[in-house]
């Protein structure tokens, strides 16, 4: 059985399909850097304080215009893989470059821009450069019409990991009683012509419903032959419609150029023939494609095992710590819980000096002062992101001659339309308490008998 598996895994199929999803995505990123780059100061420079990832706090905003010159070889990085120039070394600092920037800023975390880090170590792996590039052009020894088959079957698969797991998310009791579905579509009762239906029920959960249907089924209507034109012109409808009604920025594009994997490997090279009204010779399509050796096909096998196997298991570790994951957000990044939750937050936190028993209100004002209303906002509702900026607070009075602070929160929090109540143990002294993955934390208080 595993040996079959692994002669399909490497059986030469057509690159095509894969180029055009290299062009496509590096296009996209050039496109996202652009987007980004007035941003930069606002997002990067101007906070005083900046959340980080538990175990990546020695990852900084470069000094200077740094930021500027990592954005900007970024967008080099995206024109030499559309490109196919130095295609694996520059997939290779793309990846790194993005998840540096990624790695910056908690509060900004997105599933899509997690993602493109996927994809982009992916295409260190994948040879998307051996047919239409620079290097095929440059050194004949890349050029090839062919790849291994588990070249595509990965990106496919990472491609279905985020569809799958964001419908499994959403098989949980607010998705499936409309929230935070009837929230968003009442926000939006100003579109032309379909705004004022917003506000009926039947189109809240034709949505919602709609939308965790999609999730579910789309990757296996994309496997059938028979259903695949279908299920794309609808996936190609739906991230439309995202890109029209909610501000998801790059992902409803990058997803429709990467559904079209799912296509024969061959599409491209059949459509460029009959647009050009060639006729179709399938056996002049393919070059000779170069050996693997023993030992790359037993180490590229276990890559990939490894590699999907980690993908796979990673989103269920929410499901081992206690109470909704939407609430306590433990387990709850990387899981691809998407557009799952809609929050009202407020967190107060109080400063106490033990030897004078003076306490300092720090306000909503005064963390303005430190933080972007971005990171403010996402903080308010983020257990570990109040947990950290509790720290800071705590090394800055130190700093200011109070070496030994108390720092508690007053963090209220409503989810999806529920009642606002406290998220965070208001007698904890979070300034004596680290950050960990394991166990729970015991500070954060459960969600209240208000869920539904």
């Amino acid at each position: 059985m595993l040996n079959k598996v692994s002669r399909k895994l490497f059986e030469p199929v057509d690159v095509a399909s894969l180029v055009f999803f290299r062009v496509a995505f590096g296009l996209i990123m050039l496109w996202e850097v652009f987007r980004y780059w007035p941003h930069i100061e606002r997002y990067y420079l101007l906070p005083k304080f900046h959340f980080t990832f538990f175990g990546f706090g020695w990852v900084k905003v470069p000094a200077g215009d740094g930021m500027y010159y990592l954005y900007a070889l970024l967008g080099i990085l995206a024109c030499f893989i559309t490109l196919g120039l130095f295609y694996r070394v520059a997939a290779a600092l793309y990846f790194l470059g993005l998840s540096y920037v990624f790695l910056l800023e908690k509060a900004y975390y997105l599933n899509h821009v997690y993602l493109i880090c996927l994809i982009s170590f992916l295409l260190v792996f994948i040879p998307c450069n051996r047919s239409f590039s620079l290097d095929a052009l440059l050194n004949p020894k890349v050029r090839s019409r062919f790849v291994p088959a588990w070249c595509l079957w990965l990106l496919r698969v990472q491609v279905a990991i985020p569809y799958f797991y964001g419908g499994l998310a959403k098989l949980n009791a607010d998705w499936l009683h409309g929230e935070p579905m009837r929230t968003w579509l009442a926000a939006r009762t100003g579109a032309p012509y379909v705004g004022q239906y917003f506000t009926q029920e039947s189109v809240v959960y034709l949505f919602s419903y709609g939308g965790l249907g999609f999730d579910l089924l789309i990757v296996p209507l994309l496997l059938v032959r028979r259903t695949r034109a279908f299920a794309y012109t609808f996936a190609v409808m739906f991230h439309l419609a995202n890109a029209y009604f909610f501000s998801i920025g790059i992902f409803p594009w990058l997803m429709i150029a990467a559904t079209s994997i799912f296509f024969l490997p061959n599409w491209p090279r059949r459509l460029l023939a009959r647009v050009q009204r060639k006729e179709w010779h399938p056996e002049e399509e393919f070059s000779c494609m170069p050996q693997v050796t023993p030992l790359n096909r037993l180490l590229t096998t276990y890559f990939l095992v490894s590699y999907v196997s980690f993908q796979l298991l990673m989103p269920f570790r929410q499901a081992l710590y206690p109470g909704n994951s939407s609430w306590t957000q433990e387990g709850h990044l990387f899981s691809w819980n998407m557009k799952l939750d809609r929050k009202e937050a407020l967190t107060i936190f109080h400063v106490t000096d033990p030897d004078t028993k003076k306490t300092w209100e720090i306000s909503l004002r005064r963390s303005l002062s430190i933080l972007t209303s971005r990171q403010y906002a996402n903080m308010t509702s983020e257990p570990e992101m109040i947990l950290q900026f509790s720290h800071h607070l705590a090394n800055g009075f130190k700093k200011g001659g109070f070496p030994d602070v108390e720092v508690r929160a007053h963090a209220t929090v409503s989810l999806n339309g529920r009642p606002s109540q406290l998220l965070i143990d208001p007698s904890v002294n979070l300034a004596k308490v680290n950050a960990r993955l394991w166990p729970p934390a015991p500070w954060i208080l459960p969600l209240g008998a208000s869920e539904r």
